[in-house]
């Protein structure tokens, strides 16, 4: 089991977080992905901008802090593959230095892969089609030192700037954070973006055939330096399944709406599909620093989704509707960020603050093929922010709570999360979840996830009409059981 969060939000920095993990989550983790710790953590893009990907932020301690950590637990960092901070002092040198910059080609421009030669109608029409998470153009154009104007390749804001990893100098910059990763003992990387690194004329620029190869080569460079790989994309389900066979881990976007599905409706029958073709080299998740995915399940053009559109739309309404709206208020449109495949919530507010519901959620989580990762807010059951997304105007800050020490007490006292912890124990305890997995036969209002290994066995039923799920499992020949109902944890 891993936790995902912020050094700077679940205490105040490594060294807080390192005494979390040893004292009050102590049995819970072998690993920990820690969001951006680089300089600086409170960019325009909470740290997924960076200034140095190379530097800790002083105010959450430096690279013995990462390697402390790195002795107790598998650290995950992540790898910000597609860009970096305008205020990067290699973008600086570009804008006084222009082409003579050393770190010209590092950089993307509309050019490389447009030339100015092209009728601006053609480049226009062949622009429209280029996939992109957020509204308008890939593009902001920018005026260096020297006067001259260029337009420069953004894919998520204008300031962040999109690198040229086909260059050598996008090469030697990705590896030189390979490098400093490898010194501090981080195990594991996620990148971050990874599927629109590649720019091709007549494409959606986004998982090429050139990504997978990008992809694939950076991951056996990370291998060679001991690093193992998570890719993270969000995209069409088969997408995810495509990608699975050719690198170490990628995350399981589908099941977290997939899992609201299933308890919205009392109707497994999706989840189940999917879960018998989910890849099994996955981590799964039900909730991240970022929102609840919906493309992962939507269509793509003519290419049906796991889910029909009505369902879809259905399942949008009914988030904003357990939330009482803050929602709806954080994603889209109504925030600055203006995410357009997912929905801002944390995962508890979405089940309406149901302790039962979300227990059993999480249950169908950890039964679920893969590693589980659980996010820092997700562990403390917390709720929407709406404070903070007011005060920051991001969206995604619904789900990305500072929790005082003080909060984080509190939280550990209440009973639902008292009864995950014992959950995530158990969970960790059973030897039978290494083994071979299989979904029996159950009516549509049930769920039956099993793992069978060497005489050893662990089910989980779940009942969604009757609102309660069973844990069995055999230990030392016994047979025992873990009950989740109404009753269970109050």
């Amino acid at each position: 089991m891993q936790l995902i969060t912020y050094a700077d939000r679940l205490g105040s920095d490594l060294r807080c977080l390192h005494a979390l993990l040893r004292e009050q989550f102590d049995g819970l983790f072998s690993g920990v992905h820690i969001l951006p710790f680089f300089d600086p953590i409170d960019g325009a893009d909470a740290g997924f901008d960076p200034v140095d990907h190379t530097r800790v932020d002083s105010r959450l301690g430096d690279w013995k802090d990462i390697a402390a950590l790195g002795a107790d637990y598998t650290v995950m960092a992540d790898l910000i593959v597609n860009h970096i901070s305008s205020d990067s002092r290699q973008f600086q040198d570009v804008l006084r230095n222009g082409k003579a910059s050393p770190y010209w080609k590092l950089f993307l421009r509309k050019s490389d892969i447009f030339p100015n030669s092209e009728p601006a109608s053609v480049i226009s029409e062949e622009v429209s089609h280029i996939y992109r998470p957020r509204p308008g153009q890939p593009f902001t154009s920018i005026t260096l030192d020297d006067g001259s104007t260029h337009e420069f390749w953004t894919t998520f804001s204008p300031g962040q700037l999109d690198i040229n990893v086909e260059e050598p100098a996008g090469r030697d910059y990705l590896n030189s954070i390979l490098d400093r990763f490898a010194q501090a003992g981080i195990g594991e990387i996620r990148l971050d973006a990874a599927g629109y690194a590649i720019k091709r004329r007549g494409t959606p620029c986004f998982m090429l055939p050139e990504t997978f190869e990008f992809i694939g080569a950076l991951s056996k460079q990370a291998r060679k330096l001991g690093i193992e790989t998570l890719v993270e994309i969000h995209s069409y389900y088969q997408t995810q399944i495509a990608i699975a066979s050719r690198v170490g881990q990628v995350y399981d976007f589908a099941l977290p709406p997939l899992v609201l599905h299933s308890l919205y409706t009392s109707n497994t029958d999706v989840l189940k599909r999917w879960l018998k073709i989910s890849p099994r080299n996955c981590v799964t998740v039900l909730d991240t620093h970022d929102g609840i995915g919906i493309v992962d399940v939507a269509r793509q053009g003519d290419l049906e989704g796991l889910l029909s559109d009505e369902q879809v739309d259905d399942l949008v309404e009914t988030i904003h509707g357990k939330t009482g709206d803050a929602s709806r208020r954080a994603s889209g449109h109504a925030a600055s960020n203006l995410d357009i495949y997912q929905v801002n919530s944390t995962f508890y507010d979405a089940l309406g603050g149901d302790d039962t519901d979300y227990l059993i959620a999480r249950a169908i989580q950890f039964f679920a093929p893969g590693t589980p990762q659980i996010y820092y807010v997700g562990l403390l059951a917390g709720e929407n922010d709406l404070a903070l997304v007011e005060k920051t105007g991001v969206g995604r800050d619904i789900n990305r709570h500072y929790y005082t020490p003080d909060e984080v007490q509190a939280a550990l006292e209440r009973p639902v999360v008292q009864r995950l912890m014992e959950l995530i124990r158990l969970r960790n305890a059973l030897p039978a979840l290494g083994g071979t997995f299989s979904l029996p036969e159950c009516p549509r209002d049930q769920l039956v996830l099993r793992w069978d290994d060497n005489g050893e066995f662990a089910e989980l039923q779940v009942e969604l009409g009757r609102k309660c799920a069973t844990i069995r499992y055999s230990e030392s020949g016994e047979i025992r059981q873990f009950e989740i109902s109404e009753t269970s944890h109050a």
